[in-house]
Formats: C-alpha cells, structure tokens, sequence
C-alpha cells in the first residue's frame, strides 16, 4: 500500500471594475483540504477600503467558516505605504490569522498593479529595453519586488534591486 500523501494548491487574485468609484479585489486560495476567499471593495480614488469579507471552508467541516467579522477592522484603510503594518494591527496576528492577513495584502496588491497594467502595455518590444524598463519600474515602486514571478528574487529584472523591508 502506497502511504503517498498528495497535496495541492492554488492561489489567485482578481480585480473587478464595478463603476468609475469602486472596484473589487478579491483573493481565493484552494488546496486540498482548504478553501478560502477574502474579497475588498475599494473606493476611488482614495483607495479606500469601504467593505471586507471572507470565508474559509475546510474539507472535513460542512459549512464554510465566515471570515467577515475579523475582517471588519480593514474598513476605512487606504492602499498605500505601510498597510500591511496597519492591516496587522487592525485584524491581529495570531497565528490562525496570517493566511488571512496575507490573503488581504494580496487584495491590496492586486489593486496596485491593476493600476499599473497602462504602465506594462507601454514597455519597449526590445528586449533588452524591456528588461531595463521593467527594472526601473520596480525600482520606482518597490512594491512590485516579489509580487509575481518576474519581479522575483533571482529574476534578472530584479537584479541589483534591495528588497524591501517585512511589515
């Protein structure tokens, strides 16, 4: 008998434009035992959280788990500089609640680089332009450091670049 233990998972983000003021973020991650959803609504063009909520559902539980009550305290943060010191500080950090941390920084990165996609539709067609371009961009908004795979530690497009302090 093969005693193999076989685990996956997944994680995505996706913003929706619901009217020229409001747009929502939200953040699901999917493994084998686990299924969890946080979504923001966020208000222009402050960017101002104006609602959270959440779920989380386990495998061997049958209903899903609400999320929204700790979720509560993120209302009224704006995306910017220093939020996920400020989101730990409103949602706490006990070691139940870093997925759920994470998970909302997640949805705050993901409204920065929807606003950053004008930016990527601009780079130059030659590669090495793109790759000086691209470098520069995180360079200016180090922020992007580790947010996807290019902008990664060990990618070429960040080589060089100090990244930036947890918290």
């Amino acid at each position: 008998m093969n005693n193999l233990l076989c685990f996956s998972r997944n994680r995505n983000t996706s913003v929706q434009t619901i009217d020229d003021e409001i747009i929502v973020s939200t953040c699901r991650m999917n493994d084998t035992l686990t299924d969890v959803s946080v979504t923001i609504t966020v208000q222009l063009p402050d960017l101002e959280i104006k609602a959270a909520e959440g779920s989380i559902h386990h495998l061997f539980e049958e209903n899903p788990t609400d999320l929204s009550e700790p979720l509560q305290g993120v209302k009224g943060v704006r995306i910017g500089p220093g939020m996920l010191k400020i989101i730990k500080g409103l949602i706490g950090e006990s070691k139940d609640i870093g997925e759920l941390i994470y998970m909302v920084e997640e949805c705050c990165h993901g409204v920065i680089l929807y606003f950053t996609r004008d930016t990527l539709l601009d780079m130059p067609v030659d590669k090495k332009e793109a790759d000086r371009y691209f470098k520069k961009m995180v360079k200016e908004n180090i922020r992007m450091y580790n947010r996807c795979a290019a902008f990664a530690p060990g990618s070429p497009l960040v080589e060089g670049i100090e990244p930036p302090s947890a918290g």
